[in-house]
């Protein structure tokens, strides 16, 4: 469990808090590039930590994170004109660039100081498919966390968003808690044939099912935890029984807000998440979906597309189909035949438990296990960063965005060999680096 205080300084992320000070000291995704899909196109409201903002592309194909007030008479630029390289407020024709300054004023005389008319703006890059914004102090972190599917052409990705009405920290830690696929992802039939082939047809897709997997899940409910560090985070590693040997589920966290998932084979698709505080009681999770060597399928794109994996079905706004305001569509009657939850889709059966637990989950109350070690030492890395940053020591990751081209996934390694050497073994590199493969150091 927590101290009451420890959770506070856990989970909330606004502008003055140290956890959303940590936040800020990294890149972190704002939108999807397709939110912004041309030039000139219509701007984006969003709010970020917190934060109300407004994004716009340029006549340039430049991405702007502005604040939305224009400083003359306070009117919103949401309703400005984007226009040949800047956005025009409608109110007196003021114009700003995506640097927040000031490159037109038609009511003032030449010569008036536009600097004092200069509105806040944070630096925006585009990878992988977002759009990465850097909202901390001078200097500006490098570039966006090399993440490994933001090196790979648009053809071997499928990005996707969907909202979460809980805190932000309480997404992570499910995403860290491999034990739970025992349970809330699992299915009930009468013999195993069955439950294999009603799995081929789930959400948690094919390839997991294969190599006597979901067996090894679902006959050991009690994997031994492994976690080491990592240049710029945690790999965690759960061990099951597989017959002789053990069955590895790996997953990464990178400080401060990503993880991989912990379920792919060699030649598989790689799964990932990054949670993205909108306040203390709401997130975007941004989803990714990649394989290194290959293009995506069009069936593969079509799974993503329909909810499944970490994808969920969302609706225009990119709030999921399936919430609390419909119970996450849950059916009784499957539950009682078919699933532990009768709740359709991993990311939906996700959300339903880490909804579940409140807008903030109050974790004074917990009675941990040792299945729950990840989970410690997810909290105790970021309570450290945030601490050591009232300190005034910053956090090193936040200069190694190299260092993120990491893999997780899955293994069959005899039974004694530790965690460093299955990912050898797996991954050929210790902390499961790949970014050698793209000419990073």
């Amino acid at each position: 469990m927590l101290s009451i205080e420890d959770n506070h300084l856990l989970t909330r992320a606004g502008p003055a808090t140290p956890m959303g000070q940590l936040v800020r000291r990294f890149w972190v995704p704002v939108l999807l590039s397709r939110e912004l899909p041309e030039p000139d196109c219509p701007p984006k409201r969003l709010t970020v930590m917190g934060e109300d903002l407004l994004a716009f592309r340029d006549t340039d194909g430049r991405v702007g994170l502005i604040d939305p007030v224009c400083p003359h008479r306070g009117a919103n630029l949401y309703y400005g004109r984007n226009e040949a390289h800047g956005i025009r407020c409608v109110f007196h024709g003021l114009k700003f660039d995506v640097h927040g300054a000031c490159v037109d004023i038609p009511i003032a005389p030449p010569g008036t100081d536009r600097e004092r008319l200069r509105i806040k703006a944070y630096p925006a890059r585009e990878a992988g498919g977002l759009v990465w914004a850097y909202m901390g102090p001078e200097p500006v972190a490098p570039a966006p966390p090399a993440l490994e599917f933001t090196l790979l052409p648009e053809s071997h990705r499928y990005v996707s968003k969907k909202w979460q009405a809980c805190n932000w920290v309480q997404c992570v830690e499910g995403a860290l808690d491999t034990a739970h696929f025992s349970f809330l992802h699992m299915v009930i039939a009468e013999d195993e044939a069955k439950a294999l082939a009603m799995l081929k047809h789930a959400a948690i897709g094919a390839q997991s099912v294969q190599n006597d997997r979901v067996r090894w899940v679902r006959d050991d409910p009690m994997p031994s935890f492994e976690v080491n560090p990592n240049d710029v985070g945690l790999t965690i590693g759960g061990a099951r029984r597989a017959d002789e040997d053990l069955y590895w589920r790996i997953a990464q966290f990178m400080v401060p807000n990503h993880a991989l998932a912990p379920s792919a084979f060699p030649g598989e698709l790689m799964h990932g998440q990054t949670w993205v505080p909108v306040s203390d009681d709401a997130c975007w999770i941004y989803t990714y979906t990649w394989h290194p060597d290959r293009p995506l399928t069009e069936r593969e794109r079509e799974m993503c597309e329909s909810g499944h994996t970490v994808h969920a079905k969302v609706d225009e706004h990119f709030r999921p189909l399936a919430g609390p305001h419909n119970d996450y569509m849950l059916d009784r009657e499957e539950q009682k035949h078919r699933s532990f939850t009768g709740i359709a889709g991993v990311s939906e059966q996700d959300a339903a438990i880490q909804d579940s637990q409140g807008p903030i989950a109050d974790r004074t109350r917990e009675r941990l296990f040792s299945t729950d070690v990840g989970i410690v030492k997810y909290r105790r890395l970021m309570l450290g960063l945030a601490k050591e940053l009232q300190e005034g020591r910053e956090p090193a990751a936040s200069r190694l965005g190299h260092r993120y081209a990491l893999r997780s996934g899955g293994w069959v390694a005899q039974r004694g060999i530790p965690l460093e050497t299955v990912m050898q073994e797996r991954f050929g590199d210790p902390q499961g680096y790949v970014g050698r493969h793209y000419g990073l150091e």
